[in-house]
């Protein structure tokens, strides 16, 4: 079983960065590939970015790439998403996610879920 706990959401303009953490408890978060997924009101959730176990493979959503930085540190068992240049549009809750496996490709399901953060952009 991991528990994830997301922190770092906020109010902020548009242009501005953010970084969100994930923090897991349990002894297998290092065997976990893990996921950033945001959903805005009234869209389904999507992913944003994925890590494999070891950090040496990542993953982003065209609409993040170049903007956003997944990484992990496991020996203190927690995952980051750098947010710069934020844009209203990445208004959403942000979830954390242990994912089954890493995939170059994108998604993955997802094994375990965190209950979110919000991140609201403002123009």
């Amino acid at each position: 079983q991991v528990q994830l706990v997301e922190s770092g959401g906020g109010l902020v303009q548009a242009g501005d960065s953010l970084r969100l953490s994930c923090a897991a408890s349990g002894r297998t978060f290092s065997s976990y590939a893990m996921g950033w997924f945001r959903q805005a009101p009234g869209k389904e959730r999507e992913l944003v970015a994925s890590i494999s176990w070891s950090g040496g493979s990542t993953y982003y959503a065209d609409s993040v790439k170049g903007r956003f930085t997944i990484s992990r540190d496991n020996a203190k068992n927690t995952m980051f998403l750098q947010m710069n240049s934020l844009k209203p549009e990445d208004t959403a809750d942000y979830y954390c996610a242990a994912l089954n496996y890493y995939t170059d490709y994108g998604p993955a399901p997802v094994r375990y879920w965190g209950k979110g953060t919000l991140v609201t952009v403002s123009s």
